[in-house]
């Protein structure tokens, strides 16, 4: 078997972990906020259960990327991401109270905090300079994962009860185990662990905390609003639960397909202009989420903000990680994720205490704003006198 051939199978076969391993994790987020609403909890009890899940992430990424560089070892982690993704699905479906729920999701939080391992084993198939484009499918499959879940957890829910979505997100998720089983890595070359010294040198790359400050933006609008309280407003205009499937599906699908050009975009734009103009249509349809009435003129301002989502995130993780070090690339992405997972913590919060006081209205217009502020500072952070060693950033 031929060394091309031998790379292209171990490529396949992330792909399909990644979205069976996404698949457990998103299985029931259509029904999440509405769920523990079911079980008698508050908007602020929806903004803690939905924002746990960064808050694990945030703990633990950091430590996971330093000891997976330690290890040079990146499948244990990607294993044991899966099974907790599936302790955590099948959990929530068991528990009937909103505490009990916010441990579990809790769980799903550091099944998450694994994504460094998936992201850098990816990555050390291909070369420094197609991270950023490897980044972008690699979010691809993810969003795969994300949008198949979400499309099926609320028609599941409609038609097999409440809980049928975290059993069967705990189903999809040892498929995945099993599979992992069979993931092969690269001998990595020794080198030494990574010190204190050397930790705050990753920690301080400008680049680096230039894109996982922006990413905790996107993250504060992602986990308002699409994990978060937009299922919840959609029921309160109407929405059955599979309508929330179709919901997830119309923000996720256009993600999906803009995350695959989005490497392309960045070449032919540069990387601030593209990720600029995605946080300007994800805050601009965030803002009219309170104007729409119906579900269907929902469905069509959240398509529209989907296509904005997609672009950012895969350019801003591989700009994290563009210029690192590959022996310290894991504490680099842990770095840069458990940053980002302060978004999806304070985000959810933010919301549903304003949503207790002053309604989901001031929720959505509060995010919104937050958007339109994170398009001015990308041009700002990732303008090209800022990066001039480095020109393809702001390009």
């Amino acid at each position: 078997m031929t060394s091309d051939l031998r790379r292209d199978r171990k490529i396949k076969l992330i792909y399909a972990v990644t979205i069976l391993y996404w698949c457990s994790i998103y299985m029931y987020a259509p029904i999440l906020g509405p769920y523990v609403e079911h079980l008698g909890g508050s908007l602020k009890m929806v903004g803690l259960v939905v924002g746990s899940y960064g808050f694990t992430q945030m703990l633990l990424r950091i430590p996971l990327g330093i000891y997976s560089d330690r290890l040079r070892r990146r499948k244990i982690f990607v294993s044991i991401g899966v099974a907790l993704g599936v302790i955590s699905s099948v959990g929530m479906g068991l528990v009937n109270n909103p505490w009990l729920v916010l441990v579990c999701r809790s769980l799903a939080g550091a099944a998450a905090a694994t994504w460094v391992a998936f992201t850098v084993l990816y990555s050390s198939y291909f070369s420094p300079e197609e991270a950023p484009r490897a980044m972008g499918v690699i979010t691809f499959y993810s969003s795969i994962g994300q949008m198949v879940a979400t499309t099926f957890g609320g028609f599941a829910a409609d038609y097999l009860g409440w809980t049928a979505p975290f059993v069967i997100g705990g189903l999809v998720g040892m498929v995945g185990l099993v599979l992992s089983a069979g993931i092969r890595e690269n001998r990595e070359a020794q080198s030494q662990p990574i010190e204190v010294k050397e930790l705050l040198q990753v920690g301080s790359d400008r680049i680096l905390l230039s894109a996982a400050f922006l990413a905790i933006l996107v993250q504060v609008l992602n986990f308002s609003t699409l994990h978060g309280f937009t299922p919840v407003y959609a029921m309160g205009i109407g929405a059955s639960k599979s309508q929330l499937s179709i919901l997830s599906l119309v923000q996720l699908l256009p993600a999906a397909i803009t995350s695959l050009k989005s490497g392309d975009w960045a070449q032919r734009f540069g990387t601030q202009r593209v990720v600029a103009a995605g946080f300007l249509l994800v805050s601009v349809f965030t803002l009219m989420i309170p104007f729409c009435q119906t579900v269907t003129g929902l469905f069509v301002t959240q398509a529209l903000a989907g296509f904005g989502r997609g672009v950012i995130f895969p350019l801003l993780m591989g700009l994290s990680i563009r210029y690192i070090d590959n022996s310290k690339r894991a504490t680099a992405m842990g770095f840069f994720q458990s940053i980002y997972s302060l978004g999806m913590f304070g985000g959810p919060v933010l919301v549903g205490a304003i949503g207790d006081s002053l309604g989901l209205t001031g929720g959505f217009v509060t995010v919104g704003i937050i958007g339109l502020v994170a398009a001015g500072l990308t041009l700002y952070l990732l303008r090209a006198q800022r990066f001039a060693h480095h020109p393809s950033v702001g390009a």
